[in-house]
């Protein structure tokens, strides 16, 4: 069984709200995701459909939108939500202590 570790991704302040941020560990990228809500939130970087980090998309409440063909996520569950993405993209657990948050890969 794999080993998980907490991650220390950024300062809360790092990221406003509705924003996203590009967080990158050893050979792996993220997306990090502060929703409307104001809760924190990780994703694989990658969108699925062709590979276009999401960091330069849009959040909108807590739906991301790919900046390449606007393809859109579901930023909690990862759920692919509008084509042409059809896989949906993996996430991570997040805790925020603090002022930091965390990411659990």
């Amino acid at each position: 069984m794999a080993q998980t570790e907490w991650i220390e991704a950024c300062e809360t302040d790092d990221i406003e709200e509705e924003d996203v941020i590009r967080f990158d560990h050893g050979d792996r990228t993220f997306a990090v995701y502060r929703t409307d809500k104001g809760d924190f939130y990780a994703t694989d970087g990658y969108c699925t459909h062709e590979r276009f980090h999401l960091s330069n998309g849009l959040v909108m409440g807590s739906t991301i939108e790919c900046p390449k063909h606007n393809g859109r996520f579901d930023i909690p569950t990862g759920s692919a939500k509008r084509a042409p993405v059809c896989v949906d993209l993996k996430t991570y657990p997040v805790k925020v202590e603090s002022g930091k948050v965390y990411i659990q890969i």
